[in-house]
């Protein structure tokens, strides 16, 4: 019997997240910039924080808070890691804080390039490759492929056909 939906669905997560080992914009950097720093330099004008905004790349790279690929060299890595109160960002008083987790993302983002991504809405599904197994008789679909790839990388083989 083939594995539930549910496995398949798990499986074919876990291999384009595998396949995909770059810093993504939507999944990884937008939260928390929406956590942490979108209040004070987002989109809305009226609460922005001195003319700063963090939502549109050209307006962080024009300010210079965001130089990519050079993360020494922007202001807004250097305000993350900062430990001075009157300069760390977001600020003390603030209600989300940045886990060192975060400043390392943040920090690989701009070493990558900084590349905004738009909503994902936007972004039209790409197909992920298809892994490479050894029981290639096994394989009736694109779908068999990741639930076989991924129990090959446990040891395991499929139950037979019931």
């Amino acid at each position: 019997m083939k594995p539930s939906c549910l496995f398949c669905v798990l499986a074919i997560a876990s291999a384009a997240a595998a396949a995909d080992p770059s810093i993504q914009y939507n999944r990884e950097v937008r939260p928390i910039l929406a956590d942490a720093c979108f209040k004070c330099h987002g989109p809305d004008s009226a609460s922005r924080a001195a003319d700063l905004r963090l939502d549109q790349r050209d307006a962080a790279v024009d300010a210079g808070a965001i130089v990519p690929g050079k993360p020494d060299e922007s202001e807004a890595i250097r305000r993350v890691l900062s430990t001075d109160a009157d300069e760390v960002m977001p600020p003390p008083d603030q209600q989300h804080q940045l886990t060192a987790e975060q400043k390392q993302v943040l920090q690989r983002w701009v070493a990558a390039g900084a590349e905004y991504q738009p909503h994902w809405s936007y972004i039209a599904p790409v197909r992920p490759p298809l892994p490479a197994v050894k029981d290639v008789a096994w394989v009736r679909n694109p779908i068999d492929a990741f639930v076989l790839a991924k129990l090959e990388e446990h040891g395991l083989e499929p139950a037979a056909e019931a």
